[in-house]
């Protein structure tokens, strides 16, 4: 990975899961009954030190499937450094942080920045990062990404914060790439609906990235 493309990262697939705050062995859990699913890309929040060994848990268990996991909350050089030895296959975090995405791409993998204004994506485009976490989603509301891809329709979108199953397919429907869902795969009512989510993009939304 010589850039901060997420297309090969995503693929078609239009949910990531967040895992945070859990321990490892409930980490590699959840992981794995999203693999299952069909939902492929998970992140693991990484504030904590507890929090990295759920990352290097999740790692090795995602190798075992082929799958990758990436590094959340990292917002500095030094959390880069750890997540990238830790094995993490990208980066995200809640702002935009240029030095941040600098350091991530000099350890060979993407970062996903946080932005929440015009003025923020459109910063972040110009250092050539294109797909960006906008967080938080849910006080964004689905309209506010149509209204910026407008003028900047080269960006790509994954929606983040209060999205869960019940509004995940209004974000989908105003653009968003991918939704990041969090506390709702817990939620057994909800798994089956995200995970339909996952799936029935896959195949057309490999053509939209």
């Amino acid at each position: 990975m010589t850039s901060h493309d997420f297309g090969p990262i995503f693929g078609g697939a239009r949910v990531m899961v967040i895992l945070r705050d859990l321990p490892p062995q409930e980490t590699v859990r959840l992981a794995n009954r999203a693999w299952d699913l069909g939902i492929d890309v998970v992140e693991v929040p990484v504030r904590t030190p507890e929090a990295m060994d759920a990352l290097r848990a999740a790692v090795v268990a995602g190798r075992e499937r082929n799958r990758i996991v990436g590094a959340g909350t990292v917002f500095s050089p030094a959390r880069v450094r750890q997540a990238a030895s830790a094995g993490a296959a990208f980066t995200v975090a809640p702002g935009l942080d240029l030095a941040v995405a600098d350091a991530a791409l000099s350890y060979g993998i993407p970062h996903l920045p946080g932005v929440a204004t015009p003025t923020e994506a459109q910063r972040a485009r110009d250092h050539g990062l294109i797909w960006l976490k906008a967080f938080p989603a849910v006080s964004l509301g689905p309209r506010w990404f149509t209204a910026v891809v407008g003028p900047l329709p080269e960006l790509r979108f994954v929606a983040t914060g209060g999205i869960d199953a019940g509004n995940a397919a209004d974000f989908l429907a105003a653009g968003v790439k991918v939704v990041a869902v969090g506390s709702a795969l817990s939620d057994p009512t909800q798994i089956d609906r995200l995970a339909e989510l996952a799936r029935g993009g896959r195949d057309t939304a490999t053509s939209r990235t």
